[in-house]
C-alpha cells in the first residue's frame, strides 16, 4: 500500500420534513461525537433526523432525539438509540448560533448527514424561522411549478 486510499461513501441522511417546516437564514457544518457503534450504525444508513432539533448548554451545542439504530452485532457496548450527541463548533459559530437561538422565532434545525472523504460523519445544521401555513403551501404550489416544467422541458 503505498498511500491512503480515499473511502467511498454515498452516506447521505436528510431531514426533509425540516425544509417543509423551516425557512433556513444560516446552515453550518459540524462535526459530532459518536461511539464505535453508532458510526457502524450510520455506516449502514440505519439513521434519522426525523424531530431532531439542536440546543446550546453552557456553550455547547446538542443535538437532542437523533435516531441512530443500535448496532446488530454490538454486544453489552451497544449505545442508546435516541441519546444526546455533541457537536463540535468553533467558539466563533456557537457564540452565532447561540445568539440567534435567544430570538423569539428561530430554532436550530438539523438538516443533513453525510460522511465526508476521510470518513468522518459530519452534520449541517441551520438556523431556521417557522413557516406560517400559507408559507407552506407556497413552497408546494413552487415545487409543483418546478416538476410541471421539467416534463414540459423533457418533451
Amino acid at each position: 500500500m503505498a498511500g491512503k486510499e480515499k473511502i467511498s461513501s454515498n452516506i447521505l441522511i436528510k431531514n426533509k420534513r425540516a425544509s417543509f417546516d423551516f425557512e433556513f437564514i444560516e446552515t453550518f457544518t459540524a462535526g459530532i461525537v459518536l461511539t464505535g457503534t453508532e458510526i457502524k450504525s450510520i455506516r449502514l444508513g440505519k439513521a434519522s433526523l426525523v424531530d431532531t432539533y439542536c440546543i446550546v448548554e453552557r456553550s455547547e451545542v446538542w443535538v437532542k432525539n437523533m435516531y441512530i439504530a443500535e448496532y446488530f452485532y454490538g454486544t453489552y457496548n451497544n449505545h442508546s438509540a435516541r441519546r444526546d450527541r455533541k457537536l463540535l463548533l468553533n467558539k466563533k459559530e456557537i457564540r452565532r448560533i447561540e445568539s440567534a437561538a435567544k430570538n423569539n422565532g428561530f430554532t436550530i434545525v438539523p438538516t443533513k448527514m453525510f460522511m465526508n472523504e476521510k470518513g468522518l460523519v459530519k452534520i449541517v445544521i441551520a438556523i431556521a424561522k417557522g413557516k406560517k401555513e400559507y408559507d407552506k403551501r407556497q413552497s408546494l404550489k413552487e415545487r409543483d411549478d418546478k416538476r410541471i416544467m421539467s416534463r414540459a422541458f423533457m418533451k
